[in-house]
């Protein structure tokens, strides 16, 4: 009966707490009564039911659930405004659970929210400096809610000649960029990742993971110089953690149609890590991972004449097409970036139907976005730009600036781009 219920609660979260409440409740024990409501509140809360949070408020034994599903009472609970619940929710996982910077974060906000006790204050700080930095979107969070702005970090130490020397010997490095530039570009990664990480015990160090990374830069393979800098423990090297290759292009481009090359920036790095040839699963290609009927919808509402989908494999046109796209998105969500970038990641139809509901934090929208894979790139995305923009302007920013809030559109404001793709 317990396999019943989550079963109908899967299409029908209403009808499974129905079932639940009336009839079946009684025939089970209080821990899968727990679960069971558990189940329900996720699958409310995956579809952005406003009744997600009271059907967690059945679960009488947090202990009872697991981390994905105490996830979604975290969620469920930060759209209701139920800040309480949320802290309770976060104690309740398993301390490697805990130690994740989302939930360190959400539980630091629980603390600060309401009437704050010095000592409540204190355990937020604490937990906000455990994880504040630059390098991820709730790190960025933690360091403002600390009263600071994202910086391009301190470079390291300049490689030594011994050091770039040293990782241009490498059998293991050598032979990974030459299947690379071969062609065998899933051969060349694992080896790649086999002399990094496995060769030696405990993997590179941070300096020849840097010299490693940055015989990657010079060969322009993008996406073994990212990865591999975003190992380092102890430094971080921004420019090679956020390169900006084809430099000319993207920001001509960008600024030509007022869009921020940060943003654009932060996107290609998620979408394709700089790979020109790159192609998903469901034929989106290039460096901006089109698809071919976006590419043909775009280019026809930029004038872009002759246009063929093959043409999305050129650099500056795939550049073109994909930039027009991110702008038309961009102003089709009135300027959100979040919203922008969702659109991007899953069509515009989704986040059209996400926004509706309270006004919240783009954080806590954000963080609600039912797919895993859209929720995780927002957020990767956001991190990305703020990072690239205290790269491009050399000043201080704001991820949070840059979030805002998201509501259900106003009816009153034209639909800039009904068609959008």
């Amino acid at each position: 009966m317990l396999l019943a219920l989550l079963k109908l609660a899967t299409g029908d979260p209403d009808g499974a707490a129905n079932q639940l409440e009336n009839k079946w409740g009684v025939h089970l024990s209080a821990e899968e009564r727990n679960w069971a409501w558990a189940v329900i509140g996720k699958t409310a809360a995956q579809k952005l039911a406003s009744n997600a949070h009271s059907y967690f408020a059945n679960v009488t034994k947090d202990s009872d659930l697991n981390d994905d599903l105490l996830g979604w009472k975290v969620r469920a609970a930060l759209r209701a405004g139920q800040w309480k619940t949320v802290g309770k929710a976060v104690d309740a996982m398993s301390p490697e659970a805990r130690q994740e910077s989302t939930w360190v974060y959400w539980k630091a906000r629980s603390l600060l929210a309401g009437r704050v006790t010095d000592a409540e204050r204190a355990e937020a700080r604490q937990l906000l400096e455990g994880i504040a930095s630059t390098r991820g979107f709730y790190e960025q969070l933690a360091l403002e809610e600390l009263g600071q702005r994202i910086t391009v970090p301190p470079a390291p130490a300049p490689l030594t000649a011994e050091e770039k020397a040293a990782a241009r010997a490498n059998p293991g490095l050598n032979r990974a960029l030459y299947a690379i530039l071969l062609g065998l570009r899933s051969e060349g990664v694992r080896e790649w990742n086999y002399t990094t990480n496995l060769h030696q015990s405990g993997g590179m160090g941070d300096r020849e993971l840097l010299a490693a990374a940055d015989f990657a830069c010079q060969r322009e393979v993008w996406d073994r110089c990212i990865n591999t800098s975003e190992r380092t423990k102890s430094v971080v090297d921004v420019a090679q953690r956020f390169p900006t290759p084809f430099r000319n292009t993207v920001l001509e481009r960008a600024n030509g149609i007022g869009l921020d090359p940060a943003y654009v920036y932060g996107l290609i790095r998620q979408e394709s890590r700089f790979i020109m040839d790159a192609r998903s699963h469901v034929g989106a290609s290039g460096l901006m991972q089109v698809m071919p009927a976006t590419a043909r919808w775009t280019a026809k509402k930029i004038g872009l004449s002759n246009f063929t989908p093959d043409q999305l494999n050129d650099r500056d046109t795939n550049i073109t097409i994909g930039t027009a796209y991110l702008k038309l998105a961009l102003d089709d969500f009135a300027g959100s970036m979040p919203m922008a970038a969702a659109a991007y990641n899953a069509g515009p139809g989704r986040p059209r139907s996400w926004r509706n509901g309270p006004v919240l934090d783009a954080a806590i929208w954000a963080e609600n976005v039912p797919f895993a894979e859209t929720r995780d790139y927002v957020k990767k995305v956001l991190a990305n730009t703020t990072n690239y923009a205290a790269m491009l302007t050399g000043l201080p920013q704001s991820l949070k600036s840059r979030l805002g809030t998201i509501g259900p559109r106003d009816a009153a404001a034209p639909e800039v781009n009904k068609d959008l793709p």
